[in-house]
């Protein structure tokens, strides 16, 4: 399997060519064209932004010359030298530092996360980390999600999807989940998008 995932499928060399660090663009492609979870002129929060894929294609495509991204993640985006509009803050979303600059950048049209926990290899540990983070992404929605604005994160399925799902539907009208044609065919991620934050 692990021969597998390295081989260079169509969507791989699709991002090569059209200068995406990674192939996770056309997951955020597909909800996009889906959902309209992004307009131009959105301020948009991307949370696990690295390698930068989801960042470039949100300024390339959606922003139209306008609005402003601010993406987080741990390690450096692959984007040199960063394109306009964009802001780029190394570190943990949920440290006190970084959530600070979050506000004061703040609110936001559209946060988008395709982070991921460390994996171990141990199914159930690792879906359990993954709904932690999805909770702490939606978390993040609650306090910095404008009204009216969309939320879309990444979770594994056989965990607690349905827990998050059942948070999300708290917040949002709408809850729905996804998985992109993007996603390789032995991964076991969702996308869960929430679509028109409800009032607080």
């Amino acid at each position: 399997m692990a021969k597998n995932r390295d081989q260079a499928d169509h969507y791989t060399k699709r991002a090569k060519k059209e200068g995406y660090p990674a192939r996770s663009v056309y997951k955020l492609e597909e909800i996009q064209q889906r959902f309209s979870i992004i307009r131009p002129g959105a301020v948009v929060l991307d949370i696990g932004a690295a390698p930068g894929s989801w960042t470039l294609y949100t300024q390339r495509n959606l922003l139209k010359g306008r609005g402003r991204i601010v993406a987080i993640d741990l390690k450096p985006l692959t984007l040199d030298p960063l394109p306009d509009r964009i802001t780029f803050l190394q570190g943990d979303a949920f440290s006190p530092e970084i959530a600070q600059q979050v506000r004061e950048a703040g609110p936001y049209d559209t946060i988008i996360s395709d982070a991921a926990p460390a994996t171990t290899g141990n199914r159930s540990v690792d879906t359990m980390r993954s709904q932690g983070l999805a909770e702490s992404v939606t978390a993040f929605a609650a306090e910095h999600l404008k009204e009216h604005g969309n939320l879309v994160l990444k979770i594994f399925q056989g965990g607690g999807e349905q827990e998050v799902i059942r948070y999300m539907r708290t917040l949002f009208v709408k809850v729905k989940p996804i998985k992109p044609k993007a996603c390789r065919n032995e991964s076991f991620e969702l996308f869960l998008v929430g679509l028109d934050r409800k009032a607080p």
